[in-house]
C-alpha cells in the first residue's frame, strides 16, 4: 500500500515545494510554507482517468472564433441594495462566485443575512459553519421581524459532501457559505482552514457555481495582516472580491472591490451600522461633513470622488510643535507618503518651515480616501492649522498638487462641482487647466481657478 506524500505550499501566494524553505521564491516572504498531506496515487488509477478526462475534453470542447462567440450579457440578479448592486457591477451574475471578506466583528454575516433577506422571490440556502440555526434565526427576527423568509433555507454544516447533498435536495437559486475556512471536505486529510482544504472546497464550489449556474457567496476571514486568510490562490479561483472596511468605533462602514470580472474595482459602497442592521447610505457627502467646525482651524473640505460617485469629505489637520526632537507625520485616511511629499511641497515651494512640526492628518468619518483631488484641501488644512486660521465656511475644493508646486487638473470636475453646489457651498477653488472649454453659466457657485498653490492659499487667506 501506498505511503502519503507530504508538500509545502506557501500561504501567501500558494507557491508549492517538495521541502520547507525558509524564503518563497515567487513572492518572496519568509516562513509562509506551510506541511500539507497528498493523498497517494497509484498509476494504475491515475492512467485510465486522465486518458478519460482527455477524450472526454476533446468531445466536450470545441475551437471557436472570436466571432462567432455571443457576447450577450446575462441578466444579472437584483440584490435590492444599491450599494451592494453598485459594488457588484449591476447586480449578482449568476454562475458566479464572490469572496466577502473583513475583519471579525465588522459586520459581513450581517450584510449577507440582511441581503438575503431582502430576497423573498429566490430560494436561499445559507450555510453557516459558525453560528446555529437559533442564533441565525434571532439574528434575522433582529433584522427583518415581519418579512416572509419561506425561501430562505438555513443548513448549518462543516463538511462539504453533505452541503452538496442538501443542495441537490433543496435546488437553491443562491447558495452562501460562512464561512469558507469552517468547510473541510473527506479528500483532504487536514483540519478545515488549512492551505489543502480551502483550496480544495473553493475549487469544488467553482465548479458547482459554473455547472450549475447557481451563484456562491463565499465569506472569508481576514489576518492580522489585514489580507485575506488562506492561500492566494483563493483571490485567483473566486470572480469577484469584496472588502467589508470600517472602525468598530464608527458607525460607517465600506463596501470596495478588491477584484470583479464582471464589473470596475473602483466602486464603493457605504454602510451606516445601526441597531437593527446595516442602513444603506445614499447620499453620503452630508454625513461625512460634521458642519459644526465653523471657527475652527485645521478644518477643508475637499470634492473628492471615489468609483463614479463624488461626495465631499472633511480633511482635519493638526500641526504643533515637535516636543521630542524628532517631528511626527501620521496619517488617518491618506497615504502617509504622499503626505510627506505634500509638506516637502509646501516648505520648498511656498516657504512655510515645517521641520520642526509635528503634523497630523485625519479623514472625517473613518473614510479612507485614494482621490488624488483631495490634495490641495490636505495643504489647506495644514496651512490653516499652522497658522491658526480657520478657513471661511462655504469653501471647498479641488486640485491634484505636483512636485513643483503646480495645480493639476482633475478629472470629472463638472461632477465635483455639481455635487458641491447641490450642497450650498459658494465657492470652489478648481484647477486653472479644467477651465478651458468649460461652461461658467451651468453653475451658480463662484470658482476660483489656480495654475499654483500660491494662488489657492492666497484666496483662501489673504
Amino acid at each position: 500500500m501506498a505511503k502519503d506524500k507530504t508538500a509545502y505550499v506557501c500561504e501567501n501566494c500558494g507557491q508549492e515545494s517538495p521541502k520547507w524553505i525558509g524564503k518563497c521564491p515567487t513572492c518572496g516572504q519568509w516562513n509562509t510554507f506551510k506541511e500539507i498531506r497528498i493523498a497517494a496515487d497509484t498509476g494504475k488509477k491515475a492512467a485510465p482517468t486522465a486518458a478519460a478526462s482527455a477524450g472526454r475534453a476533446l468531445r466536450e470542447n470545441k475551437v471557436l472564433r472570436l466571432s462567432d462567440i455571443s457576447s450577450h450579457d446575462d441578466p444579472r440578479i437584483d440584490m435590492h441594495d444599491q450599494e451592494l448592486n453598485r459594488v457588484l457591477g449591476g447586480g449578482l451574475v449568476p454562475g458566479s462566485i464572490v469572496l466577502l471578506g473583513g475583519e471579525p466583528g465588522i459586520g459581513k454575516s450581517t450584510l449577507s443575512l440582511q441581503t438575503m433577506l431582502n430576497l423573498p422571490e429566490k430560494r436561499v440556502l445559507y450555510v453557516s459553519g459558525e453560528e446555529s440555526a437559533h442564533q441565525l434565526k434571532m439574528r434575522a427576527e433582529r433584522l427583518s421581524p415581519h418579512l416572509d423568509t419561506d425561501n430562505f433555507l438555513i443548513l448549518c454544516e462543516n463538511s462539504l459532501e453533505n452541503i452538496f447533498e442538501h443542495t441537490k435536495e433543496v435546488k437553491p437559486e443562491l447558495l452562501i457559505i460562512d464561512s469558507i475556512q469552517t468547510i473541510a471536505t473527506e479528500e483532504v486529510e487536514s483540519s478545515a482552514g488549512s492551505i489543502a482544504q480551502v483550496r480544495e472546497c473553493a475549487s469544488s464550489l467553482l465548479r458547482f457555481a459554473k455547472t450549475s449556474g447557481v451563484p456562491v457567496i463565499l465569506i472569508g476571514h481576514i489576518t492580522k495582516e489585514g489580507t485575506l486568510a488562506g492561500p492566494k490562490i483563493l483571490e485567483h479561483i473566486v470572480d469577484t472580491v469584496i472588502q467589508f472596511e470600517g472602525d468598530q468605533h464608527y458607525m460607517y462602514r465600506i463596501l470596495r472591490a478588491i477584484k470583479n470580472r464582471f464589473g470596475s474595482t473602483s466602486e464603493l459602497g457605504i454602510y451606516e451600522m445601526q441597531q437593527t442592521g446595516l442602513r444603506q447610505v445614499n447620499n453620503p457627502s452630508e454625513l461625512l461633513l460634521t458642519r459644526d467646525h465653523e471657527g475652527l482651524s485645521g478644518v477643508a473640505i475637499s470634492s473628492a470622488i471615489e468609483g463614479v460617485r463624488p461626495f465631499l469629505v472633511e480633511t482635519q489637520a493638526l500641526v504643533s510643535s515637535a516636543a521630542y526632537g524628532t517631528p511626527q507625520r501620521s496619517a488617518t485616511g491618506f497615504d502617509q507618503r504622499r503626505l510627506n511629499m505634500l509638506l516637502a511641497v509646501l516648505e520648498k515651494r511656498v516657504g512655510f518651515k515645517l521641520m520642526q512640526k509635528d503634523v497630523f492628518i485625519n479623514i472625517a468619518g473613518g473614510l479612507r480616501v485614494t482621490d488624488l483631488a483631495i490634495d490641495l484641501s490636505v495643504i489647506a488644512a495644514v496651512l490653516s492649522s499652522n497658522v491658526d486660521t480657520p478657513i471661511e465656511s462655504g469653501w471647498c475644493m479641488a486640485g491634484e498638487v505636483g512636485l513643483s508646486g503646480e495645480v493639476r487638473p482633475v478629472n470629472r470636475i463638472e461632477q465635483r462641482i455639481a455635487e458641491a453646489e447641490k450642497l450650498g457651498f459658494s465657492h470652489m477653488i478648481v484647477p486653472k487647466y479644467n477651465m478651458q472649454g468649460f461652461d461658467r453659466k451651468k453653475f451658480h457657485i463662484e470658482l476660483i481657478p489656480v495654475k499654483k498653490v500660491e494662488e489657492a492659499l492666497r484666496a483662501l487667506f489673504g
